[in-house]
């Protein structure tokens, strides 16, 4: 008997990459770089985050801190910065952390949380069982930042000492001025990061979907009115309704010649106008899907492919032929790997007469392979965290049938959640 590896050799040089095979070791396609494990929440960083930690760095090193210590090296000002854009984040991932903790204590699983541009996000497995949960959970992200902001600006106070607090309460700019020229690194850390805890604590309370307050306002409307979807309706309408305020701040501070402060305001409204209208649009989808399997969507007996197969003959008979963009390649009904649309891509033309699916494809065991009985609604998580538009379905040894995302969303088309309802998602963007 010939060995798979002498059959069909793994390491041929025209092995693709883009076959949807494992992801990198600690790497996330769609949640970004993992850092480990926090109370066994996995902690991960988007790489839109350098963004904000770049302006925060910049702005404090730049402009404040050398208007507060005009004396301090700037060594020591682009330091402290970039201490207090740690701080920062540590706070922010500490306000997740309360979610994630609050929700596990409520039986609900956390997959992770994700650091961005705009604060970070702590990632439900599904929706909140109860009004109560949702309450709780809520609630508890804004209250952390507070009590982060108010015990930051007391030690700050403190470690100022009473120089600055006499300079405060008096009002007087030039002893004020004098007063902040003699406080320390510590102090001066402190003293920033408390009201901007506070700041983001009080931006979080505002009753629009998805903020807190958001979701704290939907778990009010659902406990009086008995109805999921149309308590996200209403705190969803609360969060665009928030947006486009902001987009209009915005347009005013651009016009008036605000033009950084403008952009950050349009730019966050924007963003929470869009993560409201997505978050009602993903739930209208999960209610569709709760009680479905991937055995219910998957199209069955999928084409498939001999290893032998010149790749030329492959593309005109097989991958033109049809909207299949995953083939398992089988001989005597053996699964013996994949070749994907992009392993082909991958290649020049020139080579498509000389090479075999049985050297370009994925061996099985390197393939994300969905089993059948998954539920719907995780199946379609993994498409997007993968960025693929198929997955074969089956056990590893042998493939049933096949995941189309194109197929999903005729099927939510054709029940009405699809390109009828003004709230319901035009496209996949939508459904995340």
């Amino acid at each position: 008997m010939t060995t798979h590896s002498l059959d069909y050799p793994r390491h041929s040089p025209w092995r693709g990459r883009a076959g949807g095979g494992k992801q990198p070791r600690g790497v996330s396609s769609s949640a970004g770089v993992s850092l480990g494990r926090i109370f066994g929440v996995e902690v991960c960083i988007d790489w839109s985050l350098a963004v904000i930690f770049a302006v925060i760095v910049f702005n404090l090193g730049g402009q404040l801190l050398p208007s507060w210590h005009p004396d301090w090296s700037g060594a020591l000002r682009w330091a402290t910065a970039f201490g207090a854009a740690l701080l920062f984040f540590a706070s922010v991932l500490l306000h997740e952390l309360s979610h994630a903790l609050v929700a596990k204590r409520r039986g609900l699983p956390v997959v992770r949380i994700t650091l961005f541009v705009f604060g970070g996000a702590a990632q439900l497995d599904q929706e909140p069982d109860s009004p109560m949960s949702e309450f709780l959970i809520a609630s508890v992200g804004p209250l952390t930042s507070l009590l982060l902001g108010l015990g930051a600006l007391s030690l700050g106070t403190y470690l100022a000492g009473v120089e600055l607090a006499i300079a405060t309460a008096l009002k007087d700019p030039a002893l004020l001025r004098a007063a902040l020229e003699q406080v320390s690194p510590w102090s001066t850390l402190t003293l920033w990061l408390g009201p901007v805890n506070i700041m983001l604590a009080l931006f979080n309370t505002i009753p629009g979907f998805p903020l807190d307050g958001g979701r704290v306002l939907r778990s009010i409307l659902w406990g009086v009115s008995g109805d999921l979807r149309r308590a996200t309706r209403w705190a969803s309408a609360a969060g665009q309704a928030f947006g486009w305020l902001l987009m209009a701040f915005g347009t005013f501070e651009v016009l008036g010649g605000g033009l950084g402060s403008g952009l950050w305001l349009l730019l966050i409204g924007w963003f929470l106008n869009h993560a409201a209208r997505s978050s009602y649009q993903t739930l209208l989808v999960q209610q569709l899907l709760s009680h479905m399997t991937v055995r219910d969507l998957m199209r069955r007996e999928p084409a498939r492919v001999p290893p032998d197969m010149l790749l030329r003959e492959f593309v005109r008979s097989h991958l033109l032929a049809s909207d299949q963009r995953v083939f398992p390649v089988e001989r005597d009904g053996q699964l013996r790997g994949f070749v994907c649309f992009d392993d082909v891509r991958a290649l020049p033309e020139s080579d498509w007469s000389k090479v075999r699916l049985r050297e370009l494809m994925t061996p099985p065991g390197e393939f994300t392979m969905l089993d059948a009985d998954v539920p719907a609604v995780q199946a379609l998580q993994q498409l997007t965290q993968r960025r693929r538009e198929q997955l074969p379905v089956g056990d590893g040894r042998s493939v049933i049938g096949l995941l189309v995302r194109g197929d999903v969303l005729r099927w939510l088309a054709l029940r009405g959640t699809v390109g009828t309802d003004e709230s319901a998602p035009r496209s996949w963007a939508d459904v995340r």
